[in-house]
């Protein structure tokens, strides 16, 4: 493998890493926000239904959210599979993502099958 090559993938590395965390803090922000709208609706002075309409977008972009971690997922394990091609095994920590993972259901066909 030439250098270019090598920095290029060192660099795609780093790059596949911060997506994927990226990924997972979207969803832990939309986790935390929507504790946070749950506490502050037990307020016996706020109305069952307020901010109902809200809570359900925030669903949704959860959702959203999960979708494109499985799509990173994907994009991982294909970039795994050029590396290993053109480079040879990763000897120092290999990829492996569970098929189980790579076949999870984007957020539109779970919405479909609710």
């Amino acid at each position: 493998m030439t250098a270019k090559m090598r920095a290029d993938a060192l660099n795609i590395r780093k790059l596949m890493r911060e997506a994927e965390a990226l990924s997972d803090e979207a969803m832990l922000a939309c986790a935390r926000l929507k504790q946070a709208m749950l506490l502050a609706r037990q307020n016996p002075e706020v109305p069952l239904d307020a901010g109902q309409r809200a809570i359900m977008r925030l669903v949704q972009a959860e959702q959203q959210a999960l979708s494109m971690s499985t799509s990173l997922l994907r994009v991982h394990d294909e970039l795994s599979k050029v590396a290993r091609e053109r480079a040879g095994p990763d000897e120092d920590f290999p990829t492996i993502i569970e098929p189980s993972a790579l076949n999870a259901m984007p957020a539109q066909q779970m919405q479909e099958a609710a």
